[in-house]
């Protein structure tokens, strides 16, 4: 075979540091957009991004010249320091290291997309522990595994 080829679609979570609602709702859209850019920029476009006061999910298509670290990593890193530097935020905005990476098939990404769409009324009967335990379980990770 004379040529490589992937289609690696990608589900993370990632929490604010010490999960404080720090995403607050007239800075998510502003902090969501930066994420797409970010991501597109790295040549991993995404497909939505979403979350809540304290955690975000981002479905993105993996470049194959890039790990899934490194990106999470980018992101993290670049977010939190727009958000400070643009003053977005009373207190110093950062991420709780750690982070939750899970692959998605083709057949699996609809219902991935509007799971994430759909996060607020998702967090109304359910806590953030309660979805990570969850997508834990759901993907055969044990709980004992933190997002921290």
């Amino acid at each position: 075979m004379s040529h490589s080829a992937s289609k690696i679609w990608i589900h993370t979570i990632w929490t604010t540091k010490e999960k404080q609602p720090m995403i607050l709702p007239e800075i998510e859209l502003l902090l969501f957009s930066v994420l797409a850019k970010l991501l597109d920029e790295l040549g991993c476009p995404s497909r939505i991004i979403s979350g809540m006061s304290d955690h975000v999910h981002c479905l993105f298509l993996l470049n194959p010249q890039r790990s899934v670290a490194d990106v999470v990593k980018h992101l993290k890193g670049s977010s939190s320091h727009f958000v400070n530097f643009e003053n977005l935020v009373e207190d110093k905005f950062s991420w709780q290291k750690g982070y939750l990476a899970f692959s998605v098939s083709d057949s699996g990404l609809e219902k991935v997309v509007e799971y994430i769409k759909f996060q607020k009324e998702y967090h109304q009967n359910r806590s953030f522990e309660m979805e990570h335990n969850e997508l834990l379980r759901m993907h055969g990770v044990y709980p004992s595994v933190s997002t921290g």
